[in-house]
């Protein structure tokens, strides 16, 4: 189900499935993040954006600034038992294209491998090509992180390139981002691939 806003490119949606509600990210979700970064330590792993749990505060005002200044719409994510347990953003928004990249995503361990993530890329993308009228979606992650590699390929997403030494991780070591793309032609395989590996969930 999609809460819809007057306009997609200046208000995050909320997106509600089986699994998994995707809300406005608020402050009011820092303590639920917070919580959630402590199932599996999530800053530990360089490769990923997860702050530390005293950092989350600012980590959710830095990102709503963000989203006021047109950078990104972001969001909460709760598990069907209506847990914080994670977050995602739109990013680089292009409404002239119109693009946009999903990313900034991490979920508690407890969730991970679970419908959960499957049916939040579902409504990211249903959202991005349906509502928003994208002709094509980015997804990128680090060369070390091969789990999100291999999850962002198993959707039908096509690999661009890589940027070599785009950036660098936590830990200050340079960092290979490997970019992926869906667009518009491909959306309804992809669609129905995320709704194939949804039903093996139950959903």
């Amino acid at each position: 189900m999609h809460a819809t806003p007057s306009d997609p490119w200046r208000e995050p949606p909320q997106l509600r499935g089986h699994h998994v509600t995707l809300e406005p990210l608020r402050l009011a979700h820092a303590d639920g993040l917070r919580a959630a970064t402590a199932d599996g330590c999530l800053w530990e792993l360089s490769y990923t954006s997860v702050p530390r749990p005293e950092d989350m505060d600012a980590y959710v005002e830095a990102t709503l600034e963000q989203q006021a200044a047109g950078a990104c719409l972001a969001f909460a994510v709760r598990d069907a038992a209506g847990g914080v347990v994670g977050t995602t953003r739109y990013y680089d928004l292009a409404p002239a294209v119109p693009r946009v990249q999903v990313g900034y995503t991490w979920y508690a361990r407890g969730v991970q491998r679970t419908g959960l993530n499957t049916e939040a890329k579902l409504l990211l993308l249903a959202h991005a090509f349906e509502a928003m009228g994208c002709a094509s979606v980015g997804l990128q992650t680090s060369h070390q992180n091969l789990a999100s590699r291999r999850a962002i390929a198993r959707i039908g997403a096509k690999q661009d390139g890589i940027l070599r030494n785009h950036m660098r991780h936590r830990d200050g070591s340079l960092r290979d981002t490997v970019c992926f793309s869906i667009v518009d032609a491909e959306w309804p395989q992809a669609k129905a691939n995320l709704q194939a590996m949804l039903a093996r969930y139950g959903a």
